[in-house]
């Protein structure tokens, strides 16, 4: 096992005694814009009381020298990722995840919507984590205004309507200084998000247009600490939409992602490759899995074991974030944790694949 294999469970609970301490998760964000035609104001969420707040468990240096996109981007080993309902905030949640799996997660994944400020104290939390922050930067006022928000049409964004707060947005990133992974629209080839070229008055082409806008105006405030991340949903829900339309080039883009789940099937490669075939016919940039995770069923235990022979044969993936979420919050159970069963599946898994070291600093 490489050097950079993350703390051995018994190393791990050691570590969790010594410095884990229960965390109040923060109550649910307050969305407070009222949605209509015209562009809503945007308002901050609340900060964490000091009693809500992760504990420095490493205090973050001011500025990135010490850790930057190159290092994230020169990465060795493949990154295990976690995206769990009150990540990054809740240190008793995200422990009690490592350790059943037992290996830090190195890449922690939250959303954003767009009445939401950049919150630096989120990219902290996520480092004193031991993981670097995956933000899912969504374009609209979140799910309870449902998938169709013409306000946030895909023209409107290429066309400027929301370019103050992005500006806002990606000046703070820029001036906070650490590296963020920037999940931004994913899903765009669904019609399940309202950035969905066939969602609030979108039409065909409109997809490129609005991602190519918002990553210049990051260039144009030297917003250069984000690695971006296009990541469509797999084919198998939408095979007639193209993918390749909604490619905005590899000069807009630095990792490709994909979310894809096992409903059934009895190997990784019939949930993914499908959709990394067509991926390759237009890049060749590295590839994240942003979420992904396996529905209950009789192939759920097999499909686990099979996702990891099968991810170390893909050299040019560097990580996958797993989706523990069980019911309450998503369609499914699509915890590692589920049951005795899957986890043990998982921790069998994940315990022969060469991870990528935490980041240092």
């Amino acid at each position: 096992m490489s050097r950079h294999q993350l703390l051995s469970r018994t190393s791990l609970r050691i570590w969790l005694v010594a410095h884990a301490v229960v965390l109040v998760s923060l109550s649910a964000w307050v969305l407070t814009v009222a949605f209509d035609t015209s562009v809503p104001t945007t308002t901050p969420l609340p900060s964490p009381s000091p009693s809500t707040r992760v504990p420095s468990l490493a205090p973050l240096p001011p500025n990135t020298d010490v850790f930057t996109v190159e290092d994230i981007l020169q990465v060795e080993g493949q990154h295990f990722g976690i995206s769990s309902p009150n990540a990054p905030w809740s240190v008793s949640e995200h422990e009690a995840i490592a350790e059943a799996a037992g290996f830090r997660p190195t890449l922690i994944e939250f959303f954003m919507n767009w009445t939401d400020e950049f919150r630096p104290e989120a990219i902290a939390a996520s480092y004193q984590l031991g993981g670097i922050p995956v933000v899912s930067w969504e374009p609209w006022a979140g799910e309870s205004y449902g998938v169709d928000q013409p306000v946030y049409s895909l023209a409107n964004i290429a066309a400027g309507a929301h370019d103050e707060y992005i500006r806002r947005f990606a000046t703070a990133v820029r001036d906070y200084g650490w590296p963020i992974v920037l999940r931004f629209a994913h899903e765009m080839n669904g019609n399940w998000y309202a950035w969905s070229e066939r969602r609030s008055g979108n039409n065909a082409g409109d997809f490129v247009p609005a991602w190519r806008h918002v990553h210049d105006i990051f260039t144009e405030v030297g917003a250069d600490n984000v690695v971006w991340v296009w990541s469509p949903n797999i084919i198998r829900a939408v095979p007639n939409v193209a993918l390749a339309p909604l490619y905005p080039g590899d000069d807009y883009v630095d990792w490709v992602g994909v979310v894809g789940y096992a409903t059934g099937e009895a190997t990784a490669a019939q949930v993914f490759e499908p959709t990394l075939e067509r991926i390759r016919e237009f890049t060749d940039l590295p590839l994240l899995i942003t979420e992904t995770g396996a529905e209950p069923g009789e192939n759920q235990v097999e499909w686990i074991r099979d996702f990891f022979r099968w991810l170390p044969t893909r050299s040019d993936i560097v990580g996958f974030i797993w989706f523990e979420y069980d019911k309450s919050y998503a369609t499914a159970d699509w915890r590692f944790t589920a049951t005795p069963q899957t986890l043990a599946a998982f921790q069998e898994g994940i315990a022969t694949i060469e991870l990528a070291p935490p980041p240092e600093f």
